[in-house]
């Protein structure tokens, strides 16, 4: 079908479903999201700020949310020992763990044929490529596809903030990506 509204029609759909999903799991779907980003993002891009334009969300929101994982046990918060104000968020092995569990989307997303998925997997990106385009957003890509990146050893090196980086960080959303 050539019909674009359809893709915003199921992509709609597949959000309530996964949102469903979140409630279910004790979470409403902002939790969820956020504790979801946290565990993806790498270390650089853990801030309330980062998370809020991350999700397209105000601050206080994300703030208020993340003040709830915390009691919940699920992220950490650490202060900046050189600057107080600034703070970041790490999920917690509970967080993780509830973030990994395999809602039925994903379990649907697997069953598919991989030439399939890797199809489904690009035109969703090229379709939010282009709304974050449209609304002037971050990318938020991965690090080892950012421009900034270079490969070394096992990590590698970014050359905006000037720090090696640790093997995990590379396959990790990044706040700062460029493509």
């Amino acid at each position: 079908m050539d019909d674009p509204q359809q893709i915003q029609f199921t992509i709609d759909r597949l959000a309530r479903l996964s949102a469903a999903e979140a409630w279910a799991q004790g979470l409403n779907p902002t939790q969820a999201a956020v504790l979801s980003y946290l565990c993806r993002a790498n270390r650089f891009s853990r801030s309330p700020s980062h998370v809020a334009n991350y999700l397209a969300s105000t601050r206080g929101t994300v703030s208020q949310t993340l003040k709830t994982l915390v009691r919940k046990g699920l992220v950490t918060e650490t202060r900046n020992k050189a600057d107080r104000r600034s703070i970041h968020y790490d999920a917690t092995a509970a967080g993780r763990a509830l973030a990994q569990s395999v809602p039925s989307l994903d379990a649907a997303a697997r069953s598919l044929a991989t030439g399939r998925l890797a199809q489904a997997n690009e035109t969703l990106a090229d379709i939010l490529r282009q709304a974050l385009a449209t609304r002037g957003m971050r990318s938020f890509g991965l690090c080892r596809t950012c421009a900034h990146h270079e490969r070394r050893g096992g990590g590698g090196y970014c050359h905006l903030l000037k720090v090696n980086l640790q093997p995990v960080d590379v396959g990790q959303i990044c706040h700062e990506h460029s493509a």
